[in-house]
């Protein structure tokens, strides 16, 4: 078949050399000059940050995705594990001081240790909700992450109706109820609480099945691609080109073509795209199945008539966005031993900084993210200098403005930067930070909406509320449009790189005819490989 995918994120990417690799003919369109989408590069001064993710969280589904491609995670990357995994700055109850830092390590029994040491029985707690949360990834892994819910296989299945008991309470009652319920401390509520953000949601919000995240940063599981998350765009491009893929850069899709239809269950079936060249001109590129890996809203409300839309905007009206963010992309002088390749800071109060995100206001303080990767990786940074990624979560609202380099981008953005160089300084005891800073950019709402074509200039998609999980999320083929498919963060199975990776292989699935719940079969001939 002839396959056009729209859109040059890690979605897109991994489409083009899975399918590429199934012998279809295959050409992606990316409107950015460069490929990667929310998982970017930007290269300032010596420095080389990366723009989107930095957590190497689920390195099974990794793995199995090279394996489709008859290659391996260990020969296309170079991993390592980062001990301590990741440190917890807290804020502390009113009147009172910080507490001291919590390191999160690579090894399980450390875990359990750090927690008994702050809880007395947390510990033995900590052993059984590990438990659990693997119990749940398991059955994720096997039945309901590699699905496209074309048929109920995965809920009568002997091996879930078995765990119903167990599995049904936690899509009931949220997460942060889930913890609360086993651990007393704030510091580990915040802990195994936290994961939820990774789903582009809050742990009042998302469904305490979600607790199987704890799966996987609590038992050595947080890894680092040296050369940073780029090194893997680059990987998987790279693979994708040898397979035969072509992929256009400075080439935006402006419509999906559709004719007349033989299928009864769709009014119209696609005949291509039409798409625009960095120069403005038009072409028009023929296919038989097009493959929409952008903005699932930006695809059906632009590039589709409405009356070929699954997903009109009165679908998203309805929708809940993750939250956005300002990004802040520091190159600083000199060493910062207090902070390691990850740090969380943690407000006292988040339940109240969650719905400040939610309800559309800058929470102040805010729990922020910083990412050091000059701790684990030398070429991001010049010699004697470290790299610092600060991510702030606010409201997906792109009306927060633009960012920009040296302090120009829109006054609230900047603002936002300013106040969260300030917390980490305080907080990790940095009291010189802002002076060591030699390079600063930053990134908002706007940049994400401008740029990505992000539905309401979300940093990640649609949120895992329970009603916006699993078969309940939007689905990845067009129930108007015969042969439109959909891959990324806004379908099934959700937000993260290896959930886009997943929605790769389920249009593969699509295309092949595979109906089945667990992840597709590994070649055991060189087909792929070539």
């Amino acid at each position: 078949m002839r396959v056009a995918i729209v859109g040059g994120g890690i979605a897109g990417i991994a489409c083009a050399a899975l399918l590429a690799a199934d012998g279809h003919e295959v050409d992606l369109f990316e409107q950015q000059e460069t490929l990667g989408g929310r998982a970017g590069s930007r290269a300032v001064a010596g420095f080389r940050f990366d723009t989107g993710p930095s957590w190497y969280l689920m390195p099974e589904v990794f793995d199995h995705f090279f394996a489709l491609l008859g290659t391996s995670s260990d020969e296309q990357l170079d991993l390592q594990v980062l001990d301590p995994a990741y440190r917890v700055f807290y804020e502390g109850p009113p009147g009172e001081g910080p507490p001291p830092p919590l390191d999160v390590h690579a090894d399980t029994d450390a875990n359990l240790a750090t927690f008994e040491s702050i809880e007395p029985g947390a510990g033995q707690a900590l052993e059984g909700y590990l438990a659990s949360a693997r119990e749940a990834y398991d059955v994720a892994l096997r039945h309901f992450l590699y699905t496209n819910f074309t048929q109920h296989l995965a809920l009568v299945s002997p091996d879930v109706t078995r765990r119903l008991p167990r599995l049904l309470p936690q899509l009931t009652r949220s997460l942060e109820e889930f913890v609360a319920k086993q651990f007393r401390d704030v510091r580990l509520r915040q802990v195994l609480g936290y994961p939820a953000v990774f789903l582009g949601s809050s742990p009042d919000r998302a469904p305490s099945l979600y607790h199987l995240m704890s799966a996987l940063d609590l038992t050595g599981g947080v890894l680092y691609p040296q050369g940073g998350f780029s090194q893997l765009i680059d990987r998987i491009v790279q693979l994708a080109r040898a397979r035969g893929a072509r992929l256009h850069t400075g080439a935006t899709v402006t419509a999906v073509i559709t004719g007349e239809t033989t299928q009864r269950r769709r009014r119209a079936a696609v005949t291509g795209v039409r798409w625009r060249d960095a120069e403005g001109t038009e072409h028009t590129h023929a296919a038989d199945a097009v493959v929409g890996a952008n903005d699932l809203h930006h695809l059906e409300t632009q590039l589709l008539p409405e009356p070929l839309r699954t997903y009109p905007q009165s679908y998203w009206d309805r929708q809940e966005s993750g939250p956005g963010a300002v990004l802040v992309l520091l190159g600083v002088r000199g060493a910062l031993p207090q902070l390691p390749h990850h740090s969380l800071f943690f407000t006292h109060d988040w339940r109240a900084n969650f719905d400040a995100v939610f309800d559309g206001r800058v929470p102040s303080p805010a729990s922020v993210y910083v990412c050091k990767p000059s701790a684990t990786d030398p070429t991001v940074a010049p010699a004697e200098h470290e790299n610092l990624f600060v991510l702030v979560p606010v409201p997906a609202d792109p009306t927060l403005g633009r960012g920009g380099p040296d302090g120009g981008g829109g006054a609230a953005v900047e603002s936002i930067a300013d106040a969260a160089i300030a917390q980490v300084a305080d907080w990790a005891g940095v009291s010189d930070l802002a002076e060591r800073i030699v390079v600063r950019e930053t990134i908002g709402p706007g940049d994400f909406a401008g740029d990505l074509s992000a539905w309401r200039g979300g940093m990640l998609g649609p949120s895992h509320t329970l009603r916006q999980s699993a078969m309940f999320r939007s689905r990845n083929q067009s129930r108007q449009v015969a042969g439109l498919y959909y891959a990324g963060a806004s379908t099934i199975p959700g937000i993260g790189l290896p959930m886009c990776l997943i929605s790769a292989e389920l249009v593969l699935k699509h295309l092949r005819g595979d109906t089945s719940t667990g992840p597709s079969p590994v070649p055991t001939s060189p087909a792929m490989r070539h």
